[in-house]
Order: structure tokens, then C-alpha cells, then sequence
């Protein structure tokens, strides 16, 4: 497995005890739902889920809920147990999506581009299965390494994740986003940048 293949989270974010890390999840999950509301999918397709815990909160908390909720990573192995059934999981890279054109109302990932040696190339796949939105999140840099070092983690690489291997500011991200799409409204949880945008 090379670096920008992990799959899943280096750190259990979903089940930290740190109430700091839990209040910084907070903020990541709501600005989340506000946009995916905002979209009112009634199809949708998360690429890169790794354990599903995104996919699931999204499910449970959609009104109404989308008829069809897909979700995929290059492997599965991490999914916890207790997701919902609904939802329909399948192994995929995010450059070869197993996807039509246009298939999906929405198409979210989240916590992947910096994973990846070709994030562009991920966002034209990306673009070619989303039929109206797409919503994405990285870490915002050089904040996420900052708050890396703060708390002891990964001090010899400067506070950089396992697996980073792109790192986005603000507007590097939006830069790079508009390549494809056109920006529909971005949020910025600390430390993440999270955009809902729609394809050109």
C-alpha cells in the first residue's frame, strides 16, 4: 500500500474522548450537514467513506432521505459494524469511479484530495458522476499541522498526517476546486475547509 492509499482515519476522530477534538468534530459534522442540506440530494455518492461514519451520520440526519446513498474506498476492511443497511458499499478509486455520467445528485468527499498524487484528476472523476453538487473538505494548512504539533503528534514531520500528501490553504482548495466546478458556498470548521460546489 503506497502513502496516499490509507484508507480510514489515522486517528479515531469519530471516537475521540478529547472534548476538544470532539467539540472540532462537532463543527465538522454540522457544517457538513448544513451543506448537504442545502444540496437536498435524492442521490448520493461518498467517495472515500473509509469506515462509513460520515455516510451513516449524513443518512440518519437527511430529511428527507435520498433514495439511493452509495459509498465507496479503494478497500473496505474498516467499515464498522453498525452502519445502515441502506446504504450500499463498494470498493473504487476515485480515478476510475464505477459510475455514469451524471449519476448522482451529490457526490461528497471528504478528507481524500490530500491523499492523492493527482488531486485535479480526481476532481474531473469526481465532476463526470456528479449530476448537481459535490461536497468536499480537506484540512486547512498550515492550521491542521500547527494544531498537530500543539498536541504532540507527528512533531518530527512538522505535524503532517500520515498519508498527507497535499496540503491546502483557504484558497488553494477553492483554486483548485474551481478548476471543475463553480463554488456554491464554503465553510470553514476549524481546521477544515469544506465547500459545496456544482460542475461547470
Amino acid at each position: 500500500m503506497t502513502r496516499e492509499n490509507i484508507v480510514g482515519n489515522v486517528y479515531d476522530k469519530y471516537g475521540t474522548r478529547s472534548p476538544i477534538a470532539r467539540a472540532l468534530m462537532s463543527g465538522f459534522l454540522e457544517s457538513a450537514a448544513a451543506l448537504y442540506a442545502k444540496a437536498a440530494p435524492a442521490t448520493v455518492l461518498e467517495v472515500g467513506c473509509g469506515e462509513g461514519r460520515l455516510a451513516e451520520y449524513l443518512y440518519t440526519r437527511a430529511n428527507p432521505r435520498p433514495w439511493r446513498f452509495e459509498a465507496c474506498d479503494l478497500e473496505l476492511g474498516k467499515l464498522v459494524e453498525t452502519l445502515q443497511p441502506a446504504i450500499v458499499f463498494r470498493e473504487a478509486s476515485v480515478y476510475e469511479l464505477p459510475y455514469a455520467d451524471s449519476e448522482f445528485d451529490l457526490v461528497i468527499c471528504c478528507e481524500v484530495l490530500e491523499h492523492l498524487e493527482d488531486p485535479r484528476r480526481a476532481l474531473a472523476e469526481l465532476r463526470r458522476v456528479a449530476a448537481s453538487s459535490v461536497l468536499l473538505s480537506t484540512p486547512r494548512e498550515p492550521l491542521w499541522r500547527v494544531l498537530n504539533v500543539l498536541r504532540g503528534k507527528y512533531v518530527g514531520d512538522f505535524g503532517n498526517t500520515p498519508g498527507h500528501l497535499q496540503h491546502f490553504g483557504r484558497a488553494e482548495l477553492e483554486a483548485l476546486v474551481q478548476t471543475e466546478f463553480e463554488l456554491v458556498d464554503v465553510r470553514a470548521p476549524v481546521p477544515w475547509t469544506m465547500i459545496l460546489a456544482r460542475p461547470r
